[in-house]
């Protein structure tokens, strides 16, 4: 018995529900990745390098349980189907952005044996934080009560199946990455935040100091769980209790991504699709290439074209800048963090850029404004 492990944004085997369940239920496991090319020509000059450090480094500890990584090159709904042919099941663990949706309704539309779907890049997965009349949260402090109150699902434990040796068309190469790839080096990161993380309230929005835990490419990849983080981190001080509700954002914008698809470009508050922006291209590639005078804004943009990563304060502040400072359409500087940030990441990108210009999930909209100067 034969399994397929359809890798994507879950580049781990530990505390991984497809790959634990996959390895449990069946004699031999095929892992394999398929280079989307729609994904990878967006993905940008930093989080390309870091997926690929990411490939290089499953594959890696793949190799150290006698098999390979098969990284397939082309378009998921023919590679899945192709390589699934003589398997007996596949397995994966779900995304929810809409692309992910459409692609994946194509891929189970093309396979004839049994799929297993699980969620391995969530703590709670879309659909199971509702308001008491069935409803998704439009808000995220209703949200993150429920969210504490709501049971987890069982974990499951990984089994001893044989790791098939295949690879498919290969890892292509790419430059070094901002971040050393894989799973034992995101959990150090991670252990290095935790000796931290008693400071987060004190010292989060310190872009001066490194206070923040710098596993948000990590949550993206998947080379670490959610679950873990929170399990690992607790809530027995006020800063991990404040770490923790971070997560719990994570999870509130991957919901209301799922619940409103159509807020990658469009405002979830439908009145704010009127706003009339600025056409102002000159003032957008002065704040795109970090030249608009404002210190802590351009340091912020530079930061992003070299590096791939920005505080999340300055991320605020450069978006509060673009959106209600030069009054330009907040869907331009989202397209321009989501190709530049190592972390893009679309539920994210999109919330966070929406609870800035004041159109999606917040209850103070476009009034917040992000001085500059101050």
């Amino acid at each position: 018995m034969t399994a397929l492990m359809w890798f994507r944004r879950d580049l781990r085997l530990g505390d991984n529900p497809a790959w634990a369940a996959a390895t449990a239920a069946h004699d031999n496991v095929l892992a394999m990745f398929a280079l989307d090319p729609r994904l990878w020509q967006t993905a940008g000059p930093h989080r390309g390098p870091q997926l690929v450090a990411h490939l290089r480094a499953l594959d890696e500890k793949l190799q150290r349980l006698g098999g390979r990584l098969a990284v397939y090159h082309g378009d998921p709904s023919n590679i899945v189907s192709t390589v699934a042919r003589g398997v007996d099941a596949v397995y994966w663990n779900d995304d929810y952005t809409p692309y992910a949706r459409r692609r994946d309704a194509a891929v189970a539309d093309s396979l004839d044996v049994p799929i297993n779907r699980f969620h391995g890049s969530v703590v709670h997965p879309p659909g199971t934080i509702l308001t008491a009349d069935d409803r998704p949260y439009r808000v995220f402090t209703p949200f993150w009560k429920r969210w504490q109150d709501s049971e987890w699902t069982e974990d499951s434990d990984p089994g001893v199946a044989s790791v098939v040796s295949a690879l498919g068309d290969g890892i292509p190469e790419a430059p070094d990455p901002l971040m050393s790839g894989g799973e034992e080096e995101a959990l150090a990161r991670l252990a290095d935040f935790l000796d931290r993380v008693d400071d987060y309230p004190i010292h989060r929005d310190r872009p001066d100091l490194d206070a923040t835990s710098r596993i948000s490419a990590d949550l993206k990849f998947g080379t670490l769980s959610p679950r873990r983080v929170v399990e690992e981190t607790g809530e027995d001080t006020e800063g991990r209790s404040g770490f923790v509700r971070q997560l719990c954002w994570r999870d509130f914008y991957s919901h209301v991504l799922h619940h409103y698809p159509h807020t990658v470009t469009r405002a979830l508050r439908p009145e704010y699709d009127a706003v009339e922006w600025r056409p102002d291209e000159d003032a957008f590639e002065a704040w795109c290439s970090g030249s608009t005078g404002y210190p802590i804004v351009d340091a912020g943009m530079r930061q992003l074209l070299r590096e791939g990563w920005m505080h999340n304060r300055v991320r605020m502040i450069t978006a509060s800048f673009l959106v209600k400072d030069l009054l330009i359409d907040w869907r331009r500087g989202e397209r321009h963090f989501r190709r530049y940030l190592v972390d893009g990441e679309i539920a994210q990108n999109v919330g966070n850029w929406q609870w800035t210009a004041g159109t999606g999930a917040d209850a103070a909209p476009y009034f917040r404004i992000f001085n500059p100067v101050l």
